[in-house]
């Protein structure tokens, strides 16, 4: 969603967020401020509200940089950084206070808060049409769901409310159990679901839609291990024909051209825009090599095929030739077997989409994602990229699918799902047959492997496998990582972050070892 916002009403946006979601405005004069009941007057102020929600996403804590990737990618078996940083948490370093996530806590309940502000004034709000309450209503719920998602993922039991609170309540709030918080939004989900719209168009798109409501409530099925309902979910988001799995796998994750970064097999995604002066950092440069680590043997040889020059210095005049340049961080490569073609299945045209080893003729240093990079200099910049961040696309939902169906009837009905994604993955075609209920479960965790590596989905895959910590146990890091030798039973969830407990005390009450943490 393109949400280039005039500075009158982006000033007005921010000051009425700052007054939904901190505390500090108790101590404060507010009657030259903007007031919830002054500001919801017609359908733009509801949409400039709920625009500033989705920008709440683009935060470094949660979408933008590593926020979430740092729970979501590190410490399994497909990627980790290219040197000896983000330690603490790829190696279970983690303990309150040290890497426990208390930036993304408090973003995603940045989320929460105005959501629930947000909603309570939109809902019969007869100054907004039926066609704006609606629509507003529906993205607000899928926000608020989206953000209690990744709260119940990484700690478990947290502080719940859907309803406006008083400050002083909310900051002594106890921890309520996940599954009545996943109850409770998959109700919201299916609310949001008969609200939203079936698709978006022009500025519009990157908002949530119908479908991206029913792939989030399959997620929580599938969470809970309800495969029924989970199947259900992913069969009206499949049959609902609003998305497609494209044609060629690449073309899923090509995002060259700033003005069509949009396909139809995307459900939900993060839009990020590279209007913002270089004022942050995106993701893309996580994934993006840093010159000073390639070419290989950059430091040998002086002189190359008679052309006079270091190495990288006649490597980079390459790229720039073409305008492109390694200026990221490489903080996110392939662990050496997952970079490795041999352990990928024969023929799997994903390796090449996915994996990238050589570039301009030259061997790189390390693999990297291609599927995530992008060395565009002229639409691309370090600091500034437009790439989304694609959270939900429909192959995704084809592997829900499959699974759940196993899981409930065995593979006979599963094939069908899970061998629509892998058409398009080998030529000539390799469906599956012939296995057994057990052979499929084990033939998914590596088929969602491959097909969504470096997505952000496969730490949470290996924990509600229950195959974690024997994952990270058996795979090949590099000598900088050793996760294996610290990982523990507990490590499946953070710790609820020590700033929080100094703010409230009350956060221990149900569960005085803070997940296992002491």
């Amino acid at each position: 969603m393109k949400t280039n916002i005039t500075s009158k009403f982006l000033i007005l946006l921010v000051g009425f967020l700052v007054l939904s979601s901190c505390d500090d405005f108790l101590e404060e004069d507010l009657r030259d401020q903007i007031t919830p009941d002054a500001f919801f007057t017609n359908d733009k102020e509801a949409e400039l509200a709920v625009n500033g929600v989705y920008r709440l996403l683009q935060d470094n804590n949660v979408y933008r940089q590593r926020g979430l990737d740092n729970y979501y990618t590190s410490g399994a078996d497909i990627q980790a950084a290219n040197r000896d940083v983000n330690s603490s948490i790829h190696n279970y370093l983690i303990q309150e206070g040290t890497a426990d996530g208390n930036g993304t806590w408090i973003q995603l309940y940045k989320v929460v808060n105005n959501t629930t502000e947000f909603i309570s004034n939109i809902e019969g709000n007869e100054s907004l049409t039926q066609e704006a309450r609606d629509s507003r209503l529906g993205e607000l719920l899928f926000l608020r769901a989206l953000a209690y998602y990744h709260l119940t993922n990484l700690w478990g039991d947290v502080p719940f409310y859907t309803e406006q609170l008083p400050v002083l309540e909310r900051s002594v709030l106890g921890r309520t159990p996940k599954a009545e918080i996943r109850s409770a939004m998959k109700e919201d989900l299916a609310r949001a679901f008969d609200l939203l719209p079936s698709a978006y168009s022009g500025n519009d798109l990157g908002r949530a839609s119908k479908w991206a409501a029913a792939t989030l409530k399959a997620k929580y099925h599938l969470f809970d291990e309800e495969w029924a309902l989970a199947k259900a979910e992913c069969d009206v988001v499949i049959d609902g024909g609003a998305h497609r799995l494209l044609d060629n796998y690449a073309d899923v994750f090509d995002q060259s051209d700033p003005s069509n970064q949009y396909n139809d097999e995307h459900i939900y995604v993060v839009d990020f825009e590279a209007d913002y002066d270089g004022l942050f950092t995106t993701r893309t440069d996580d994934y993006n090599p840093r010159i000073r680590d390639e070419p290989a043997g950059r430091n040998n040889d002086t002189i190359v095929d008679g052309v006079s020059g270091t190495k990288v210095d006649i490597f980079q005049g390459l790229l720039r030739d073409q305008a492109e340049d390694m200026t990221g961080y490489g903080w996110s490569v392939p662990l050496p077997e997952f970079a490795l073609q041999e352990n990928w299945q024969e023929g799997d045209l994903r390796y090449d989409a996915t994996i990238v080893t050589e570039y301009l003729g030259w061997k790189l240093a390390f693999p990297y994602f291609r599927k995530n990079w992008n060395l565009d200099q002229e639409n691309s910049l370090r600091g500034n990229h437009p790439e989304n961040y694609i959270v939900f696309r429909l192959a995704d939902v084809y592997l829900m699918a499959a699974e759940a169906e196993n899981e409930l009837n065995g593979p006979g009905g599963a094939y069908f799902y899970v061998n629509k994604v892998r058409e398009r993955a080998f030529e000539p075609d390799q469906p599956w047959t012939g296995m057994s209920k057990e052979d499929f479960r084990e033939a998914i965790y590596d088929e969602r492997k491959f097909e969504l590596s470096a997505e952000g989905h496969r730490r949470m895959d290996l924990i509600r496998w229950g195959i974690l910590l024997e994952t990270v146990q058996t795979v090949q890091h590099r000598p900088w990582n050793n996760p294996g030798a610290n990982i523990k039973p507990y490590h499946v969830l953070l710790p609820v972050p020590q700033n929080q407990l100094e703010l409230n005390p009350n956060l221990l009450e149900s569960d005085p070892t803070n997940n296992g943490y002491r």
